[in-house]
């Protein structure tokens, strides 16, 4: 659930200026949305609706079972990877940078999906080991 909560809080400050720098130049969707969140992530209006939205399926999905949790740790971290490659192949500058990623932000969500997934797979191994010690 902290995950997805780390995940909501962040959405909602990528719409506040101060926090966002250069607040004037977001845009909703492309590479020409030029604010940053804590001056270093590039962030558009549609990357930041999209994280808040991903906290609150992360809190919808913790909240019923650890199996939940673990499915939206797994699950998730995959699509922050996988973002985060399609950012770096077609680069920063492309009109494809449709989430409107810097590197920055294309390898914080690579780091950001790693430990999700890793945290995931050691919630697998801990589910595994409750399961057999019944």
């Amino acid at each position: 659930m902290g995950v997805g909560i780390v995940l909501i809080v962040v959405g909602i400050l990528g719409f506040i200026p101060g926090v966002t720098s250069q607040y004037d130049s977001l845009a909703f969707v492309g590479p020409n949305s030029t604010a940053l969140f804590l001056g270093v992530f590039q962030v558009s209006m549609l990357l930041n609706i999209i994280q808040a939205l991903i906290g609150v399926i992360g809190v919808v999905m913790s909240r019923s079972n650890p199996m939940g949790a673990r499915n939206f740790l797994m699950g998730f971290g995959l699509l922050y990877i996988v973002l985060s490659a399609y950012s770096l192949i077609v680069g920063v500058g492309s009109v494809a940078n449709f989430l409107s990623l810097n590197v920055m932000g294309a390898w914080g969500f690579m780091v950001l999906g790693l430990a999700m997934v890793g945290a995931g797979w050691l919630m697998s191994r801990h589910l595994a080991d409750d399961a057999t010690a019944r």
